[in-house]
């Protein structure tokens, strides 16, 4: 009966999709994140539905004769030469392979995704929709696999991710991570009380599961973007105590086994899988070296590896085989080259750079917007991804890419909106409120918008809720 809903579910979006490609995003997101054909028992489960979704999204987008591909950015531009770098590697590697090329083919889908993003996605309300989307579908098993570890008492196995992108228990922490600073602020500017109490409700069960998986290279991704949330906020110092005061409450209530994990963190000289990393590390600038300008093939790091280390006994530090580059900025150097790796790093230090620059820019015009919030949000969803990336092999990852295109959108509908303020229509002050304030020089008017604080000053009168 639940592969005949889910099926059917998906088969009526069908046409809804054809016709409205943004929906088709939407659709595709909740699948490729969420993953709810895992959930079923039968035939569903096998079945290719996210593909199904993509292709009709894609005739349905071309049918519509779209004024633009993807948004004319030297970000995209940066997108598409990384996939042809990557193709290129893949073609010129030592004996390439089927799977190479199955991996090469994911990697592209990332890339047309990530373009997609940006040509639909044109208005506040789209892009809070798919925001949404990706916070729901990635929380939904952050409040189910902590409120089970709770259940249990903390006893659980080391919890592993449903399948895809998040497989393994490092890259459903790393996923969970990411998705932390969403349920945070989506629901301190959600106005509506019951939606805006079940969201934060999700977030310490969400952190939870990330304890649950065991991955101290997500226990450091979590904890960065919970920093720089606490750093962003308006009261650093309440923000912080109350951090240091649940961390503490944390520390005792931890299960055994798992304190004595993450206190390995500080022993990686001696520690043997946190040694094997750096050991691996190691073996991978030497690839790089080796291969500067493509590196050894996409997914080769593996199949290279013995032939560049000079010790292969010394690889096998605590009895932890390593094989596997376990760093993100190494793996795209060692498989793909300095060129691939110089565009991947352009494309990280772009959303920053863009996410600074608008930050900047609204804290001029507004005391509160939801210009900051996203901001903040999407600073510490990409923190968590950056820290993340140094301990795992998730160079291609899903939603790093696809909130590169959301940056990337948000950025460009910040500034439209600083710009042109007038444009947008009046709202209902609430959460999150976007409020122009006028200063007032000497008692008169200064021109222009600028940050107000007390109540004495002159509102302009624009009120847009975010």
């Amino acid at each position: 009966m639940r592969d005949l809903i889910f099926s059917l579910l998906v088969l009526g979006m069908v046409p809804v999709v054809f016709r409205r490609p943004f929906m088709g995003l939407v659709m595709f997101s909740w699948l490729a994140y969420m993953r709810p054909q895992d959930l079923t028992w039968g035939f569903a489960r096998f079945q290719r539905w996210s593909y199904l979704i993509a292709i009709v999204t894609f005739i349905g987008f071309i049918r519509s004769r779209p004024k633009r591909w993807f948004v004319p950015n030297w970000r995209s531009y940066a997108m598409i030469a990384m996939a042809i770098v990557v193709g290129i590697s893949v073609a010129v590697s030592e004996r390439p392979d089927k799977d190479q090329f199955t991996k090469y083919l994911e990697f592209v889908k990332i890339i047309v995704i990530t373009l997609f993003t940006t040509a639909v996605v044109v208005r506040r309300e789209q892009l809070r929709m798919l925001v949404w989307i990706i916070a729901l579908s990635l929380g939904f098993y952050g409040i189910k696999s902590g409120v089970w570890g709770i259940m249990t008492g903390l006893g659980t196995p080391i919890i592993r991710g449903p399948g895809g992108m998040m497989e393994d228990n490092n890259a459903l922490a790393l996923a969970l991570a990411m998705t932390v600073p969403l349920l945070v602020v989506l629901g301190l500017t959600e106005r509506r009380t019951l939606v805006r109490r079940a969201f934060l409700f999700a977030v310490p069960l969400t952190c939870l599961t990330v304890f649950l998986t065991h991955s101290r290279g997500g226990f450091l991704s979590l904890g960065g973007a919970l920093a720089v949330l606490a750093w962003r906020s308006r009261n650093r110092v309440a923000v912080f105590s109350a951090a240091a005061v649940i961390g503490l409450v944390a520390v005792v209530l931890a299960p055994a086994d798992y304190k004595e994990r993450i206190s390995t963190i500080t022993e990686y000289e001696t520690e043997g899988s946190a040694a094997g990393r750096i050991y691996a590390w190691g073996i991978g600038f030497r690839m790089t070296a080796a291969n500067p300008v493509l590196g050894v093939g996409l997914d080769k790091f593996r199949q290279h590896y013995v032939e560049f280390d000079p010790n292969p006994t010394a690889a096998k530090l605590g009895g932890h085989g390593v094989i596997e580059a376990h760093n993100s900025y190494v793996e795209i150097m060692a498989e793909s080259g300095l060129v691939a790796f110089g565009l991947y790093m352009s494309l990280l230090f772009g959303c920053f750079s863009m996410l600074w620059v608008v930050r900047s820019k609204a804290k001029r015009h507004y005391h509160t917007s939801w210009i900051l919030s996203y901001s903040d949000m999407f600073e510490a969803s990409m923190v968590a991804f950056v820290i993340g990336g140094t301990f795992l092999n998730r160079a291609h990852f899903d939603l790093a890419y696809h909130l590169m295109a959301i940056i990337l959108v948000f950025g460009k509908m910040a500034i439209r909106e600083m710009e042109d303020p007038l444009a947008y229509p009046l709202r209902d002050g609430v959460r999150g409120e976007l409020v122009p304030i006028q200063r007032r020089v000497f008692g008169r008017v200064a021109p222009g918008f600028g940050r107000g604080f007390g109540k004495g000053q002159q509102s302009a009168g624009l009120l847009a809720h975010g």
